[in-house]
């Protein structure tokens, strides 16, 4: 059974950090790139940041360069948001998601919330 499970979220206040974890099981997960999206309230999901499955071809959108990192472990099956600098722009419901030319997957969200 294919599972993404996102934990890490939580309420920040601006200008703080904090780190997203996603656990995959139920597939191979060495072989499927690994993004990060958000969805903040109101707005359509957009794509955060992206890895490619061997730690290579790191992606981010603008609004979020140099303030996240995105990483993974393949031997852990997992993958990281480290967020630092955070701004209420950043509130959103998080989602990992794993894909290939042939599948995706996603997980159930994590909520950050960044306020003061």
């Amino acid at each position: 059974q294919v599972q993404l499970v996102e934990s890490g979220g939580g309420l920040v206040q601006p200008g703080g950090s904090l780190r997203l974890s996603c656990a995959a099981s139920g597939f191979t997960f060495s072989g499927y790139r690994m993004r990060w999206y958000r969805q903040g309230p109101g707005k359509e999901r957009e794509l955060v940041a992206a890895i490619g499955s061997a730690g290579d071809k790191i992606n981010y959108v603008d609004s979020v360069e140099g303030r996240f990192t995105i990483s993974r472990d393949n031997a852990k099956n997992m993958v990281y948001l480290q967020m630092n600098s955070l701004t209420p722009e950043d509130t959103a419901v998080y989602y990992c998601n794993a894909v290939t030319a042939f599948d995706s997957y996603w997980g159930r969200g994590t909520q950050v919330t960044v306020s003061s």
